[in-house]
């Protein structure tokens, strides 16, 4: 089911190679697809989306817009103990996403020059969130909380009817206690490209971020430039580094909670012990057993699961910083004094008892994290996502007349004369 193998330079090498083409493979044919899904919308506006909502999801609801009303009442419906987790939740993401925000702010200077930064939240911001058997109401947490909090002034938030035609009761819940402003019933290409041109019954947005399959990330990166997107999300992955004081049990089960995501998920363990590898494998084996997702996890594994052992913990963390991963956990006797060497990774779970699902739902620290090595130059999604900056300066007469020769200067050195004439004009 999974393999494991002495690192040698090579071995592994090789294998890396092959998890990271994975996200590197692009399928014409969906993209082909998308394409024409998105011009249909663009051209004709909510008929094209209805068109496709009664193709994919087999029916079309009768109103595409939830109702306040229903929306209360469809939480309502959902089990009063997963309500109160879903506030409990929301509650340790806001305030981790609090201590993100930051201020608008000015500096005069002696001569009478002002320059500052003006910060604001977005305007209007699109939320995908996929419905039907894939219904993850902590990505209506993860996603719309640090959007309210940078002041995004409305929230549309679309996602799939069930077969019904009713929206899903968790992620109405979820979307109620997330301060969601609008909810419209659709999914797919369709949805992103109505989101992103605007119909006669969507409002065109600023920015789309949320989950989605294949067809809904496609979507999303043909369509950014249009609008802005929170990123270009490849197959889940976890890289667990791991001493021989590791706990063989928690490694393999940490390692199948991201292998039972997607057939192309890819769960690493890098360990200096060969004894924790082969128990690893043996719990794997034993846990995978009583598993609801036993097929996904066992392809996931054989594909793209691997058990490297590695001489020293040097060699497993500049392994780790070279892979990037977006879940990196950390099963060491001193887990926190990896904090300062550990540079490339999504988020960092560091100890025994700070599994990935911790993040995934409940600590606080968002769950919407760079993937397929992006980690190397990408962050987390933030209150960052949703603002906008802009600078400002006022100079007075004096000052710019103080400057005013190294500006010419460096006008007419680039060849912009018309620069350069806007400064001499004032002097003339």
């Amino acid at each position: 089911m999974i393999n494991v193998i002495q690192a040698d330079g090579r071995t592994e090498r090789e294998f890396l190679d092959k998890v990271e083409e994975r996200n590197r493979s692009t399928n014409e044919n969906v993209t082909e697809t998308v394409k024409a899904i998105i011009e249909n919308v663009r051209l004709n506006g909510d008929a094209a989306v209805r068109e496709y909502t009664i193709r994919f999801d087999g029916k079309a609801p009768d109103a595409v817009e939830v109702s306040r009303e229903e929306i209360e009442a469809a939480a309502a419906s959902c089990d009063p103990a997963f309500v109160e987790t879903l506030r409990k939740a929301a509650e340790n993401i806001r305030d981790f996403h609090r201590r993100q925000k930051q201020q608008s702010w000015l500096t005069p200077k002696d001569n009478g020059v002002i320059m500052g930064q003006r910060i604001r939240g977005l305007a209007r911001v699109g939320l995908y969130v996929p419905g039907g058997t894939a219904a993850y109401p902590s990505s209506v947490l993860m996603n719309a909380i640090p959007a309210k909090i940078a002041g995004v002034k409305e929230l549309i938030m679309v996602t799939p009817p069930m077969k019904t035609g009713k929206p899903n009761p968790d992620i109405m819940a979820a979307a109620a206690i997330a301060g969601v402003d609008r909810v419209f019933l659709m999914g797919g290409a369709q949805a992103v490209a109505a989101l992103a041109f605007g119909t006669d019954t969507v409002p065109k947005v600023d920015k789309i971020v949320g989950p989605g399959n294949i067809f809904v990330a496609t979507a999303k990166k043909l369509l950014y430039g249009v609008v802005d997107i929170d990123m270009i999300a490849g197959p889940s992955e976890i890289l667990v580094l791991a001493d021989d004081s590791a706990n063989p049990k928690f490694l393999a089960a940490d390692l199948m909670s991201q292998a039972e995501h997607d057939r192309l998920a890819s769960a690493i363990l890098v360990t200096t012990s060969r004894r924790i590898a082969d128990e690893t494998v043996t719990e794997l084996q034993r846990q995978v057993q009583t598993l609801s997702r036993r097929e996904i996890i066992e392809e996931s594994l054989t594909n793209f699961g691997v058990i490297i052992v590695c001489d020293t913990m040097e060699k497993a963390v500049l392994m780790a910083n070279d892979l990037a991963p977006e879940h990196l956990e950390v099963c060491c006797e001193n887990p926190l004094e990896y904090i300062g060497k550990l540079d490339n990774a999504g988020s960092v779970f560091l100890g025994n008892y700070s599994p990935e699902p911790l993040g995934d739902y409940f600590a606080g620290p968002n769950h919407v994290l760079p993937t397929g090595g992006t980690a190397r130059f990408f962050s987390p999604l933030s209150v960052d996502s949703f603002v906008k900056k802009s600078s400002f300066i006022y100079y007075t007469d004096e000052a710019l007349q103080k400057d005013k020769d190294d500006i010419i200067r460096f006008a007419n050195t680039e060849g912009l004369t018309a620069h350069a004439n806007s400064i001499i004009v004032r002097y003339e």
